[in-house]
């Protein structure tokens, strides 16, 4: 289990951005690696009523489930390792586990486990870097047939963070196109996909 506040500035990318961006922090192919994020909500989406964020993560080896809740400043983010299996037992039955630190918060929150359910996936190719300024997250997405590209630098203060981070964009010569987070834009996109139908 672990918890710790997230504060983090972010901004779409043009596909020639975020190559350009690879590029310059010299990051290849091997530098990347795939992580999926499955997402939950009730049925009446309480937790994006409360703006909460609940994800099972699942890498090549490892997983786990994670809750964003707003704090002051940013998101608490509140983790429960998992195995991959333990991590796809969750997705396939759709059942969230029955202790750690997660549901503990939901009991907390007054959200029902059993009221939870799979709203929606996100696929991202991922590269990290560690800069003088924060950590640097480079992201190509995924979800319902939407493709996107993204830049995150994941910082201690926002202040500075902010300042840190239009000085980023200036020495990339990329002009900040304010994104929403990854389970906003899958949800979003399903609510088109829905429409169309």
């Amino acid at each position: 289990m672990s918890e710790n506040l997230e504060i983090e500035f972010k901004t779409l990318l043009s596909k020639e951005e975020f190559l350009h961006t690879a590029k310059f922090f010299q990051l290849e192919e091997n530098h990347f690696f795939t992580q999926t994020n499955d997402y939950f909500d009730t049925a009446d989406f309480q937790l994006k009523e409360k703006h909460i964020g609940l994800r099972v993560r699942t890498l090549s080896k490892n997983a786990e489930i994670t809750l964003k809740v707003p704090d002051k400043v940013g998101l608490l983010e509140i983790n429960d390792s998992l195995s991959t299996a333990q991590a796809q037992a969750i997705i396939d039955s759709g059942i969230l586990p029955n202790s750690g630190a997660v549901y503990n918060k939901l009991i907390t929150l007054g959200i029902p486990k059993d009221d939870l359910r799979l709203i929606g996936s996100l696929t991202t190719k991922r590269a990290e870097k560690k800069l003088p300024q924060g950590l640097l997250a480079l992201d190509e997405s995924w979800y319902n047939e939407q493709h996107d590209f993204e830049l995150e630098l994941e910082v201690s203060d926002a202040i500075i963070g902010k300042k840190d981070f239009l000085g980023l964009l200036d020495t990339l010569n990329i002009k900040e196109k304010p994104s929403l987070n990854k389970i906003q834009r899958m949800m979003q996109s399903s609510s088109k996909k829905i429409k169309k139908l």
